[in-house]
């Protein structure tokens, strides 16, 4: 799926303004609650306001339901792709698969994940991000969402996932790894609502996950289920 066309509005752009005016100075301090500068405001869209922040500066964010995190430290975790499977801190340049991971209530229902964003590098250097977004089947009428939080994390130890080939065309993946412990200077909560794929997330049978990850990232037919 491809991202929705960004339009930002003049209030999205001043709570951007407002956004970057407080949090560069708290690097390294106590963290900025950005609810306010956003939620305040009642006609800014956080997915714009997030991917709009995110054209301005170089951020790195990560999704999750926790919301009392000063430090988010190196872990293992399972995953199928070479890059994931480091011990390392994870986090993305686009704000909107971060927010997947913060409205996917992991911990009150058994499920897994099955989920990418994938940027098409064009001559100009610009990309375009296209997603996709699955969990356990059996989980899925059970609609497992929560409120989350996505948390901005400074990027000077991050690693970007090496850029490769997706069915004849250049594209990376705008994963990161810190192999070094990371605090983060912002944090936004987000609705289930607020994330534009809610209704397209689609569900896989878990004992298939290595087949779809293969599937996909070689550009084959697809392999869901129907």
């Amino acid at each position: 799926m491809e991202r929705p066309p960004l339009s930002l509005g003049t209030s999205a752009q001043a709570a951007i303004e407002e956004f970057l005016s407080v949090a560069q100075p708290r690097r390294g301090g106590d963290l900025l609650d950005a609810d306010p500068i956003v939620h305040a405001r009642g006609d800014v869209t956080p997915w714009q306001f997030l991917c709009g922040l995110a054209a301005r500066c170089e951020i790195v964010f990560h999704g999750t339901g926790d919301p009392n995190i000063e430090s988010f430290v190196p872990r293992q975790p399972i995953d199928v792709a070479p890059f994931g499977r480091q011990k390392a801190v994870f986090g993305t340049t686009d704000p909107i698969w971060a927010m997947f991971y913060a409205v996917v209530d992991r911990d009150r229902y058994r499920l897994t994940l099955n989920n990418a964003c994938i940027l098409l590098d064009e001559a100009d250097g610009g990309g375009l991000p296209y997603y996709y977004f699955s969990i356990t089947d059996t989980a899925l009428p059970e609609k497992p969402w929560r409120t989350g939080y996505v948390y901005f994390l400074p990027a000077e130890t991050f690693v970007a996932q090496p850029a490769a080939t997706y069915a004849g065309h250049a594209a990376r993946v705008p994963q990161l790894a810190s192999p070094v412990a990371v605090r983060p200077f912002a944090r936004i909560r987000v609705a289930p609502e607020d994330f534009p794929f809610l209704g397209q997330i689609r569900g896989h049978e878990d004992d298939r996950l290595a087949e779809y990850a293969q599937a996909i990232m070689a550009a084959a037919p697809s392999p869901w289920p129907d």
